[in-house]
């Protein structure tokens, strides 16, 4: 098992041995950028970049006789970061130290910020630096909720611009798959708290779904067919079958989250299987905090739900009673995780279901390649693919 790739910690040395038109890097304090790419498009031209190629540029950045930089230069410059640069200092305290892991993967911890200071390294990275994971770009749940600016977002990353329907862009995009699962796990958010186009036609309607709808297209059929199997079934029987059907719904939870939604690493290279990817579950991950694209769609629900029933009519062949009591149960757990994914993503929860928020979008800005449970993490203890606590950067 492996877990998130945090951005690395560069020697200053390597740094300063990028330092041409090929390959360039710069460092503002402690954070490393790769400008080689950008420095085509800088407004005063790529000479005023190489001119700077492997050294810090925090004071010419900010020189008003050259040129004062505005936010949106350090923005772009959040796109190029790469890592952290350890000093020769910053090594030296790491050689020496009993607990080198407090310093390094930089940032430090706030016991390694405690250590750099005693030894006297005043310009290191402090606690306040955030832990950036290379995977989504991200540092905290909090990012998840942050506007993309689309224009300057296509501009940058050549993907998906969110100001047009998005389906057709991941047909005629040509985009490699590769390419595609990297963008598609960098979450964006839509501004105004909308859904971006999907289809751009009559279709769109049917692409978003109220967390409500749920309960109120499920829960009738579910009791119903529970009372029509009662009449049949002891109390004590019906229950059980129905317990069966819940337990069933958990590993079938985890199985269909690692194993279709996340079938990244066997996915084809080829349009039709990344645009059912993202039709899937894709699309969940480029746009997490969509309220309307949290639960499953009904139709699609019908279309995954149908040969689970005919397993439990297999499974469970000396009774149809029972069978149907096992996929009551079952469908019922469903709702369950459906709706506790939406309230993950969107409600304030008590302590237990808290714990449960912090893990799941832990999956979304940090590592979604572990983590698959929702509803629990038991499963994900079993497999060995539970998310580890995030790294302590700075004390509350």
């Amino acid at each position: 098992m492996t877990f998130a790739r945090k951005l690395p910690t560069i020697p200053q040395a390597d740094v300063q041995s990028h330092n041409t038109s090929e390959s360039c890097y710069v460092t503002i304090g402690s954070k490393v950028y790769d400008v080689t790419e950008f420095a085509t498009d800088h407004p005063g031209g790529s000479h005023l970049i190489h001119e700077w190629a492997g050294k810090d540029v925090s004071e010419i950045m900010q020189d008003e006789v050259s040129h004062t930089h505005t936010e949106a230069a350090y923005e772009i410059l959040d796109d190029c970061l790469i890592g952290f640069v350890a000093t020769d200092a910053i090594m030296d305290t790491v050689t020496s130290s009993n607990q080198p892991d407090e310093i390094v993967p930089l940032p430090p911890s706030t016991n390694g910020t405690a250590e750099l200071k005693a030894n006297g390294v005043a310009h290191g990275p402090d606690a306040s630096d955030k832990v950036v994971y290379a995977a989504t770009g991200m540092s905290s749940a909090d990012d998840l909720s942050k506007v993309t600016d689309a224009s300057k977002d296509y501009k940058q990353h050549k993907f998906i611009d969110l100001n047009r329907p998005m389906l057709m862009q991941v047909w005629n995009g040509g985009f490699s798959k590769d390419f595609y699962l990297e963008q598609v796990h960098r979450p964006r958010h839509y501004p105004g708290g909308q859904s971006a186009p999907l289809f751009g036609n009559f279709l769109e309607p049917l692409s978003k779904t109220p967390w409500w709808v749920v309960p109120s297209v499920w829960w009738p059929p579910i009791f119903y067919f529970t009372f029509v199997v009662s009449q049949s079934l002891s109390p004590i029987a019906l229950v059980l079958y129905w317990i069966t059907g819940i337990c069933i719904w958990t590993i079938v939870e985890y199985g269909m989250h690692r194993f279709l939604f996340h079938i990244d690493s066997v996915l084809p290279d080829n349009r039709v299987f990344l645009t059912l990817h993202f039709l899937l579950h894709g699309i969940h991950h480029y746009l997490p905090m969509d309220r309307l694209r949290l639960v499953m769609p009904p139709t699609l629900f019908v279309v995954l739900a149908t040969p689970f029933w005919y397993l439990a009519k297999s499974v469970f062949f000396y009774d149809w009673n029972a069978a149907m009591a096992v996929y009551c149960g079952g469908i019922f757990g469903y709702t369950c995780y459906d709706m506790t994914h939406y309230f993950l993503h969107h409600k304030n929860l008590p302590a237990y279901y808290r714990e449960l928020k912090k893990y799941h979008l832990q999956h979304h800005f940090a590592d979604y390649e572990n983590g698959f449970g929702v509803t629990s993490r038991f499963w994900d203890r079993i497999f060995k693919t539970e998310l580890p606590p995030p790294k302590v950067i700075k004390a509350t």
